[in-house]
């Protein structure tokens, strides 16, 4: 009975944190028109063919709220639901202290592919601005075109473009353009053209010489990516494993929920595995990480 009393209060913060949730990321705005063209094709006999029906527009709802839920609040949305399963507040805690955690690796994972894909324009600039300058363009004339078609220089494009255009400091400025994430390639750049200034140097051969280490590079990273691949993934599988003893012994009619959330022995075992399976995830991908940075 005791439980079933406490249970009442778990299950109605879980409720209300998950709402809050839904609510947020839908959009109260978005939500009430959802709601007044639900009522609306209702009234005028959506169900008869007027329009879609109640079952179809609260999936279709739910779906677009779905799709607007960062991977990160997913873990409010679990931890909200083993809240209510285990009549516990924890999970819910720890679902709300996963929040920024994920967020932070999201981020992290956003900022990785930014510097590829800038990486990736860099090699195209080298490329494009060789092939101008091999078309019989001056230097300063060939970045322009070159630097539209690949989109290499970033934010930093006006800057160069300018530069190149009123005889400013081109080298200086792609210089600057690479310290931006993955945008080491300028430095390259940058050389190439000033010793093909001062020095009457051939840019295109330099520039060719620039592209192919850069694409080695590129490569080389991309194959030591793929061989690590399946580290990274058995420290994830590995991570996984409490989860699925979880499934195991709810099946097996054990009821871990309520032996780790309600009793000095579980809560114990539940903070030092969490302990432990934390510092191995972190130092599984530390060693991932250091090996890519190799």
């Amino acid at each position: 009975m005791g439980e079933v009393a406490m249970s009442g209060p778990f299950m109605g913060a879980a409720g209300v944190c998950a709402g809050a949730v839904l609510w947020w990321w839908g959009g109260r705005n978005a939500g009430a028109r959802r709601a007044r063209a639900l009522l609306a094709g209702a009234g005028a006999g959506g169900g008869a063919g007027g329009g879609p029906s109640v079952p179809g527009a609260l999936l279709g709802g739910l779906g677009r709220v779905r799709g607007r839920l960062r991977v990160e609040w997913w873990a409010l949305v679990a931890g909200g639901a083993l809240a209510v399963l285990g009549a516990s507040v924890l999970p819910l805690v720890a679902g709300a202290a996963a929040v920024p955690l994920l967020r932070r690796v999201r981020l992290a994972a956003l900022a990785r592919r930014a510097r590829e894909r800038r990486g990736d324009a860099v090699i195209a600039l080298c490329a494009a601005l060789a092939g101008e300058v091999r078309a019989g363009r001056q230097p300063g004339e060939a970045l322009l075109p070159a630097a539209l078609d690949s989109g290499g220089l970033g934010e930093a494009q006006a800057a160069v473009l300018a530069a190149a255009r009123f005889g400013g400091d081109v080298p200086g400025a792609l210089a600057a353009a690479a310290r931006q994430p993955g945008a080491d390639g300028l430095r390259g750049l940058a050389a190439c053209w000033r010793v093909a200034v001062d020095q009457g140097a051939g840019l295109a051969a330099g520039l060719d010489r620039l592209e192919a280490a850069l694409r080695a590079e590129r490569d080389q990273r991309a194959d030591l990516r793929a061989q690590l691949a399946g580290a990274r993934s058995t420290a994830l599988m590995l991570a996984g494993l409490p989860v699925l003893g979880l499934l195991l012994g709810a099946v097996m009619g054990a009821d871990p929920l309520r032996v780790l959330l309600h009793s000095g022995a579980g809560l114990g075992c539940l903070f030092a595995g969490g302990v432990l399976e934390g510092v191995g995830v972190w130092w599984a991908l530390r060693i991932v990480r250091g090996a890519e940075a190799v």
